[in-house]
């Protein structure tokens, strides 16, 4: 896809947007089902994950790891979108790898300790790239896709969260 395409496909939503922004509001959601052991079923959009405790916490190693699933999503995110404003700015990546990482101290999920944060300390984002494109472009690239990249935002930014519940028969 070139920068041209990718805006005739934007064209016409951002004008919807533009004229009526209640359009642009969407919400998505996310379901799991208890399964065997300490596992969860969730549906992605393509297949089912079943995730369950990391080794260090008392997994097998077998199930997904929702913080690696967290991590996964950043880097679905990013490189998305680092792909989409590459294209807009008409700058080509011969090649191009994202890698998150993420520090955990386990000791605080397991109640072990109560100055050890419940969730991660640390989360670094790194983009490796081959490319012609100068410094400046570079740095623009990185600067968008560090504004546009939804995961990223929520993580930089956290949303209000609650916790809500309903008791009954599924």
């Amino acid at each position: 896809m070139n920068a041209d395409e990718l805006r005739a496909i934007q064209a016409p939503l951002k004008d919807r947007y533009r004229e009526s922004p209640d359009a642009a509001l969407i919400t998505l959601r996310a379901e799991g089902e208890l399964g065997e052991g300490v596992t969860c079923n969730v549906q992605t959009g393509k297949a089912l994950v079943r995730a369950g405790l990391h080794p260090a916490g008392g997994g097998t190693g077998l199930d997904a790891c929702s913080g690696d699933m967290l991590l996964e999503a950043l880097v679905a995110c990013a490189g998305v979108t680092l792909n989409a404003v590459a294209t807009a700015l008409g700058i080509e990546l011969r090649k191009a790898a994202v890698q998150a990482e993420g520090d955990l101290d386990v000791r605080g999920t397991l109640g072990l300790s109560k100055e050890a944060p419940v969730g991660f300390r640390n989360i670094r984002l790194n983009f490796t790239l081959e490319t012609s494109a100068s410094d400046d472009q570079l740095a623009t690239l990185l600067r968008l896709t560090e504004r546009y990249c939804v995961i990223y935002q929520t993580l930089a930014h956290p949303p209000a969260l609650s916790v809500t519940r309903q008791i009954g028969k599924i």
